[in-house]
């Protein structure tokens, strides 16, 4: 086998924004095990704004699959760039063929990849993805490939925040009436598909019970995309939580929900990036499941979902439920989510810097 040049690795992770956060182990684990001189991170456009100031990554490089690089043109001109740029090793957890493909063509010489992925014959290097680990654990086990020890793909998700963010984020929430006393429970109602999101109605309700039985602010979060469902919401609950839409940026996402006690979310990329600030969070899914390996990977956290035969529908949950029924999403009250999240706040909670004992959450069938 090839010897391995270290002076000039890549790493392509084009998924969804929670997967390029579930990546963030496996960059830092290579920064720390590996001889690396430089590391560049090859993602789409969110990625990259998220993970613009990320101490690991040298270089943050665009894909952008859905824009302007669309199709076999963009696939070409992208693979052209990234031959000039002169990688010795290139590393993706991304099962696609097109991932697979493009690295071929960039003409990278070590391709380093899973034999489950539909393009396994374009790497010259497979680790076996494990689908019963979570998906942490799968991207580090790749690394096996490289000589990394099965013991050792074990790591708790980490993202290190600029503390400029942070100040500028506190100074942004104390203009909307919320200062550092204030203890502060974030709702994330988003997600990117609809049937991975619970009701409204059932968001709204919560946050009554929330300001009713707590001393508490309650935050909702969501992008541009996540408008509408954010002032369905609070159209329902007359208004008795804060919306941070339009008022801050992905790159300042982190920091708000540093500020939170609790984190209550669907199964989201926000999900993951609470976990990865060590922020206790309430997890509830819907469509998906989780044994797909997509679950907070963190002791501190409850995970709420209704057993049901028909779930998972779909890997990444759909656009409408199969049978149109929804069950997954109308069969669970907030009665107990409010309640896990009163049991994480019995608990006292995990401040920002504090270390990670264990990566499993408790599962709750309601």
């Amino acid at each position: 086998m090839d010897a391995i040049h270290w002076d000039n690795v890549l790493v392509l992770q084009t998924s969804f924004l929670g997967d390029t956060l579930l990546t963030l182990p496996l960059i830092d684990t290579l920064r720390e095990r590996f001889p690396i001189e430089r590391l560049s991170l090859l993602c789409l456009p969110l990625g990259r704004e998220l993970l613009q100031d990320h101490p690991a990554i040298d270089e943050i490089l665009l894909y952008d699959k859905r824009g302007g690089d669309r199709g076999v043109a963009g696939l070409r001109r992208r693979a052209a760039a990234l031959r000039a740029k002169g990688f010795t090793l290139a590393i993706t957890p991304h099962k696609s063929f097109r991932s697979a493909l493009l690295l071929f063509l960039a003409g990278i010489p070590t391709r380093v990849g899973f034999r489950e992925s539909r393009g396994w014959f374009l790497f010259n290097r497979r680790a076996r993805r494990d689908s019963a680990r979570h998906d942490v654990e799968r991207n580090l086990s790749i690394l096996q490939a490289l000589g990394l020890g099965p013991e050792e793909c074990r790591r708790a998700l980490d993202f290190p925040l600029d503390r400029s963010v942070q100040e500028g984020v506190d100074r942004k929430l104390r203009a909307l009436g919320i200062d550092e006393h204030d203890l502060v429970i974030g709702v994330n109602p988003g997600s990117v598909w609809p049937t991975k999101r619970w009701s409204p109605a059932g968001f709204a309700s919560l946050i009554r019970m929330l300001r009713a039985g707590l001393d508490c602010r309650v935050v909702l979060f969501g992008g541009s995309d996540d408008a509408a469902v954010v002032e369905a919401i609070q159209n329902r609950c007359e208004r008795a939580a804060i919306s941070l839409v339009g008022h801050i940026s992905l790159r300042e996402l982190a920091a708000a929900i540093s500020r939170c006690a609790v984190f209550v979310t669907n199964d989201s990329g926000p999900m993951h990036l609470a976990v990865a600030r060590r922020i206790p969070v309430v997890a509830i899914f819907c469509a998906t499941t989780p044994s797909l390996g997509f679950y907070p990977y963190t002791a501190d956290a409850i995970v709420l979902e209704k057993d049901l035969a028909c779930r998972p529908c779909a890997s990444h949950g759909g656009r409408r439920c199969p049978l149109g029924t929804e069950d997954c999403i109308r069969q669970i009250g907030p009665q107990p989510v409010f309640e896990a999240v009163a049991k994480l706040l019995s608990r006292g909670g995990s401040p920002a810097n504090s270390p990670q004992p264990s990566f499993h959450p408790e599962f709750v069938a309601v």
